[in-house]
C-alpha cells in the first residue's frame, strides 16, 4: 500500500481541464500536435488496430482522432478491461499520475499479446523558464519557495518506466517545441486555457502575493527574451513506446551464444590481454 501523500489534486485537476473546454478558444494547441505524433507513429507501423483504447483527459479531441476507440479518463484506477484492447494511447495525462509505473502496468494488462502501447506527456524541460523565473522571484520576494509548476520526469527516467511495467521492446524519445508569448502573463493565461493551471495537492490555498508575479515577469523578459520583446517557453513532449510480450517478438541474444568472435566480423587479430596477478 502506498501511503505517501497525492502529488495531485484530482479535484482542482478536473476543475482545470472543464473551464479549459468551456472557453470559447481552449489552448488545445500541444494536444493537437499529440494527436498528429500518435498518427504518425501508428502510420510507420505495418498493422491495422481494431480495438484501440485512449487515456486523456480530454475525451473529445481523441474521440474525433481515433473513431470507434474506448476512451477512459486518467484516473488512479483506469477503466480497462484486461486482454482486451490492441492498441492502448496514454494521451497528455501521466505527468499528472501520483503513480506512473501503476498508469503503465494497467495499460500493459490491457493489451492483448503483442499490442502497442504509446504515452506522450510533458517531460522535465517543460517550462523551464517559468520555473526558474518563478523560483528566483518567490525567493526574493517571500524569502522562500511554494508548490506552483509541476514536477516532471527527465527521459532517462522515463524510459525505465516501461521496463519496470513489464513492455518488451520499449523506446523512449522526445520532442520539444518552443512557443512565443508577449510576456509571462500571457503564457500563464495560456497554460490555464491548456487546463495545465496549478493543480498540486501541496499548492498554496490563499492568494499569492502580487509582487512575486511582477518580479517573475521581469525576470522571465530579462533571462528567455525571444526577438520582438517576447518572452520565449519550451514544451517537452517524451514519447514512449512498448508492446505487451509476445513469443512472436525479437528476443536478445544469451551471454556466450554468438556464433562468430567480434574479430572475425571486424577482420582485425585478437590479442589476448595478460592475466592480473592475484590479489590486484
Amino acid at each position: 500500500m502506498n501511503d505517501a501523500p497525492p502529488l495531485t489534486d484530482r479535484s482542482a485537476l478536473a476543475r482545470n481541464r472543464a473551464r479549459a473546454l468551456a472557453l470559447p478558444d481552449p489552448a488545445l494547441f500541444l494536444q493537437h500536435e499529440a494527436v498528429d505524433e500518435v498518427q504518425e507513429r501508428l502510420a510507420s507501423v505495418n498493422r491495422t488496430f481494431t480495438a484501440p483504447a485512449v487515456v486523456s483527459g480530454f475525451p473529445a479531441l481523441w474521440q474525433a482522432a481515433l473513431p470507434g476507440a474506448r476512451i477512459v479518463a486518467d484516473t488512479p484506477v483506469l477503466d480497462l478491461q484486461e486482454g482486451a484492447h490492441d492498441l492502448v494511447v496514454h494521451a497528455m495525462a501521466l505527468h499528472w499520475a501520483d503513480d506512473p509505473v501503476g498508469q503503465l502496468v494497467q495499460c500493459r494488462r490491457a493489451l492483448r499479446p503483442d499490442g502497442l502501447f504509446l504515452a506522450l506527456f510533458f517531460g522535465g524541460q517543460t517550462l523551464h523558464e517559468l520555473r526558474a523565473a518563478l523560483a528566483e522571484a518567490e525567493a526574493e520576494v517571500t524569502g522562500g519557495l511554494s508548490p506552483r509548476v509541476l514536477p516532471m520526469a527527465e527521459i532517462r527516467e522515463a524510459g525505465a518506466l516501461l521496463h519496470r511495467a513489464g513492455f518488451a521492446l520499449p523506446v523512449a524519445d522526445s520532442f520539444t517545441r518552443r512557443v512565443s508569448y508577449g510576456d509571462a502573463f500571457r503564457l500563464m493565461a495560456d497554460l490555464r486555457a491548456m487546463g495545465e493551471g496549478n493543480a498540486l495537492a501541496a499548492r498554496l490555498r490563499r492568494p499569492s502575493r502580487r509582487a512575486v508575479f511582477l518580479r517573475m515577469a521581469q525576470i522571465y523578459a530579462a533571462s528567455f527574451p525571444e526577438p520582438g520583446d517576447r518572452i520565449a517557453a519550451s514544451f517537452e513532449v517524451i514519447c514512449l513506446t512498448g508492446w505487451a510480450p509476445h513469443d512472436s517478438q525479437q528476443k536478445p541474444l544469451r551471454p556466450g551464444s554468438a556464433a562468430q568472435r567480434l574479430s572475425e566480423a571486424l577482420k582485425v587479430p585478437e590479442h589476448r590481454l595478460p592475466d592480473l596477478p592475484q590479489g590486484s
